[in-house]
C-alpha cells in the first residue's frame, strides 16, 4: 500500500497543517460574520422590524457556514488525534461553554417570532448577542492560551494526557487581549457584510460600529505583535526525522523570549501573514469611511485571513504548546498525527469533495445575493 502513497509523511504532515489553517480561515471568514452580526444586534437594530432584518441577513447561511467549524473538528479528530485529545481535555470547560452558546443561536432564530411580544423577542435578542460574543471571546482566549503554552504533559509509557491546569488559568492578560481581538475582529467582519446587505439607519449603524471596531482590531493586534516579543516560545533542538511515527518524546525544546518570532526571520515571506492583518483593518477603515462597504468587506476578509495565518506561522511546527516545561514540550506537526496511510487517504477524500463544497457555497452567496429589507421581511412568510 506504501507504494500508492505519491507523499512522503512529513510532506502529508504539512500539507494537513495547510488543510487545518484554511479551514478555520474558512470558519472565520463565513461564520464569523454570523457571529459579529450576533454580537451587534441589540446595537444597530433598534426596532423589532429593524432585528428581523438582521437576522434575516444571516439566518439563510449560518448553518452551511457552521460547517467549517465541524469539518475543521473532524479534521483534527482523524489528522491530530493527540492534538484533539489534548485540547478537549485542556479545553474543556471553554468548549462547552462554546459549545452552549452555539446551540443557543439556532434556537433562538427559530423561537424568536413564534410570540408576538416585546419581552419574548428581546430575550431572545439578548441570548443571540450572548451567543456571538461568547463564542468569539472564547475562540480568541483559546487562541492566546495556545501562543502562552498549555499546563499539558504526556505519560511517558502510555502517552496518557496529563492536564495540569484549571479554567480560570485561561484567562491571563494576553489571552484576554487575544480574546478582544477575536471578538473586534469578528464585529469589525460582520458590520461590513450589514453594511452590503441593508439600507437606511441599519447600515449606518453598522458603518459607525465597523469603523470603531477595526480602529480595535489595527490596535490590538500590533500590541499584541509587540507584547509577543517578550513572551517565551518554544524551540526544536535536535534534529528530528519527520517521517518517523508520532511521539512527542523524540524531540528536545528549549524555550526561548521572542522564539514566536524567529520563522519570520527564517523565511521572510512569511512576513506577509501580519502585513495582511494590520493593513486589512486598515483597509476596511477607509471602506467604512468612504462608504464603500465592498473594500470595507475585502478588508476585514483579509484582515482575518492575516490574523489567524499570522498564528499558525508564529507558532510552527508547534500546534499545542505545553507551559510546563517538561521534555515532550507539547504537540508538534511532526509528533501529533495520524498514520502515513490516514492522512494519505483524508488528502484523497479533501481533493475529491473540497471542490464540489465549495462550488455549492458559491452558488448559495450568488442566489442569496442582494440587500434585505424590512419590506422583503415582511412580504416573506418564511422570514424569521
Amino acid at each position: 500500500m506504501e507504494s500508492f502513497i505519491l507523499f512522503d509523511y512529513a510532506t502529508l504532515r504539512f500539507i494537513w497543517w495547510l488543510l487545518l489553517g484554511a479551514l478555520l480561515v474558512f470558519f472565520a471568514l463565513t461564520d464569523g460574520f454570523d457571529l459579529g452580526i450576533a454580537a451587534l444586534l441589540p446595537l444597530v437594530a433598534k426596532t423589532d422590524n429593524e432585528r428581523r432584518v438582521v437576522i434575516n441577513v444571516v439566518g439563510p447561511v449560518w448553518e452551511g457556514n457552521q460547517v467549517w467549524l465541524i469539518t475543521a473538528g473532524g479534521a483534527i479528530f482523524a489528522a491530530w488525534p493527540l492534538l484533539y485529545a489534548a485540547s478537549f481535555s485542556g479545553f474543556y470547560l471553554a468548549m462547552l461553554l462554546v459549545l452552549v452558546a452555539l446551540i443557543l443561536r439556532p434556537v433562538g432564530f427559530k423561537y424568536r417570532s413564534k410570540i408576538k411580544t416585546s419581552i419574548w423577542r428581546s430575550s431572545w435578542d439578548a441570548i443571540l448577542c450572548f451567543s456571538g460574543f461568547v463564542a468569539a471571546l472564547v475562540f480568541g482566549v483559546a487562541m492566546g492560551n495556545v501562543i502562552l503554552g498549555v499546563p499539558l504533559g504526556f505519560d511517558s509509557i502510555s502517552l496518557r494526557i496529563i492536564y495540569e491546569g484549571n479554567f480560570f488559568q485561561l484567562f491571563r492578560p494576553f489571552a484576554l487581549l487575544a480574546g478582544l481581538l477575536s471578538v473586534f475582529m469578528l464585529t469589525m467582519h460582520g458590520a461590513s457584510f450589514l453594511t452590503i446587505k441593508t439600507e437606511g439607519s441599519i447600515q449606518e449603524r453598522s458603518r459607525s460600529y465597523g469603523i470603531a471596531c477595526s480602529i480595535l482590531t489595527f490596535s490590538l493586534f500590533v500590541i499584541g505583535g509587540f507584547w509577543l516579543k517578550n513572551l517565551d516560545g518554544h524551540v526544536i533542538v535536535n534534529n528530528l526525522d519527520h517521517n518517523i511515527f508520532s511521539n512527542p518524546f523524540l524531540k528536545m525544546v528549549e524555550v526561548t523570549k521572542g522564539a514566536w518570532l524567529l520563522n519570520y526571520e527564517k523565511v521572510p515571506v512569511t512576513c506577509l501573514a501580519p502585513i495582511f492583518g494590520i493593513s486589512g483593518a486598515f483597509l476596511a477603515f477607509l471602506g467604512f469611511v468612504k462608504r464603500n462597504y465592498r473594500v470595507s468587506f475585502l478588508g476585514s476578509s483579509l484582515s482575518i485571513s492575516g490574523i489567524i495565518i499570522s498564528v499558525g506561522v508564529s507558532l510552527f511546527p508547534f500546534l499545542l504548546p505545553s507551559s510546563l516545561g517538561d521534555s515532550s514540550g507539547g504537540l508538534t506537526v511532526w509528533d501529533a498525527s495520524s498514520s502515513h496511510l490516514t492522512l494519505w487517504i483524508m488528502s484523497i477524500v479533501v481533493v475529491i469533495f473540497l471542490p464540489i463544497v465549495l462550488a455549492y457555497t458559491s452558488w448559495v452567496y450568488r442566489v442569496l445575493r442582494g440587500i434585505v429589507t424590512e419590506e422583503s421581511v415582511k412580504e416573506n412568510p418564511n422570514s424569521y
